[in-house]
Formats: C-alpha cells, sequence, structure tokens
C-alpha cells in the first residue's frame, strides 16, 4: 500500500523546514523498494515564496489533493499571522490529520498544530526561539535542547536543520532502521559541522 506524504507550503514558510525533510522523503521514495508518494501542497494556490526568497510551485494545493497518510506542517515567520489568527492552513490541518497515520511539523510549524488542537495535554518541541511562545499557549508540555519528540501519532522537531533528522526517524518507524540508514548514506547526512568558534 502507497503511503502518501504531504510537505503544507504557505508563504514566509522557512525553506530547510520543508526542503529538509523533502530531501529525506524524496530520495527515500525513489528507491525499488519504496511505496510513498511526497507532494507539496499550496495553502493559498500553486505559487509560494518562502522567507528567503525561494519560490516553490506546489503539485497541489489544500482543495485537490489526494489523501494523505503523513502530513508535515514547516516553521518560519510565514506561522506568526497564521498562529495568531488563524486561516485555511488550520482549517486543512484539521479537516486532514485525523485521518492521517503521522503528523508532524518542523521549528514553529508546532504553533500551527497547536492552533488546531492537536497539541492539547502532549509533549512537543519546536525553534529555541519559540519555545516560551508554544508553552505559553498553554496545554502542553514543552520540551528544550532535543531534535524531534514524539507523542503518540504526532511528531515535532525542532528549528530548521532538525526536521531531517526527524524525517529520517520517521522513514525508520514506516520502512525499519535499515532503510533509514540507507537513506542517510544516500544523502550523505552526517552532521559533523566543520566551523567551531576556537581554531
Amino acid at each position: 500500500m502507497t503511503m502518501h506524504f504531504g510537505i503544507l507550503a504557505f508563504n514566509d514558510l522557512e525553506e530547510l523546514d520543508a526542503i529538509g525533510p523533502w530531501e529525506v522523503l524524496s530520495w527515500a521514495s525513489k528507491q525499488d523498494t519504496s511505496d510513498m508518494t511526497v507532494s507539496t501542497i499550496g495553502s493559498s494556490g500553486n505559487q509560494i515564496t518562502c522567507a528567503k526568497g525561494l519560490k516553490i510551485t506546489t503539485d497541489y494545493t489544500i482543495d485537490d489533493h489526494p489523501k494523505l497518510d503523513v502530513i508535515l506542517v514547516p516553521g518560519g515567520q510565514g506561522t506568526r499571522p497564521i498562529f495568531k489568527d488563524g486561516g485555511p492552513e488550520i482549517d486543512w490541518i484539521k479537516k486532514v490529520a485525523p485521518d492521517c497515520t503521522w503528523v508532524t511539523s518542523v521549528c514553529t510549524g508546532a504553533l500551527l498544530l497547536h492552533k488546531a488542537g492537536l497539541l492539547d495535554g502532549k509533549r512537543a518541541t519546536t525553534h529555541w526561539r519559540s519555545i516560551e511562545l508554544l508553552r505559553d499557549a498553554g496545554n502542553v508540555d514543552v520540551l528544550d535542547d532535543v531534535r524531534f519528540v514524539r507523542d503518540g501519532n504526532i511528531v515535532t522537531s525542532a528549528g530548521v536543520s532538525a526536521g531531517i533528522d526527524m524525517a529520517l526517524w520517521l522513514v525508520g518507524e514506516i520502512y525499519g532502521p535499515d532503510f533509514a540508514r540507507f537513506v542517510q548514506k544516500g544523502i550523505e547526512y552526517f552532521p559533523a559541522p566543520p566551523y567551531t568558534a576556537a581554531a
């Protein structure tokens, strides 16, 4: 049975929040043993402009996509007005999430999951700069200094590059650790930052 992964895309999303997991999932989907598809879902039509100017033409919109088994909600500055005032993104999450096997977020995408009522009484995390914002939203146990948190079928990750870690973990949960390690090697993701403050 094919697993359909959908990555929500909205204006001013943080590029790597979406593209990091997309690389993991799409690389995995190209392997002969895979039974997965990965799509981008635009919240305001098919044309999205990200926080740093990257333009995305999405595969679908929130009104015309196939049934999804996994959704990923990225973060970025574009989450702030949605978190404050709501919008079609929140309505979409509320509509789609109940039928999903996994519901995931990267960075401040967790704020949108909270706005949709999915983090009530759960453990979660987000970008370190937004930990208190999520905590102040109430009724969620927000964890510091972790890459990602799983509570039931909800998986939230910290900021930006943490979404790659979360996506690899998710691949391992669905398809097994050996396949996840194969994907990790395929994308050559072995974090060892060359920069250090002291030479």
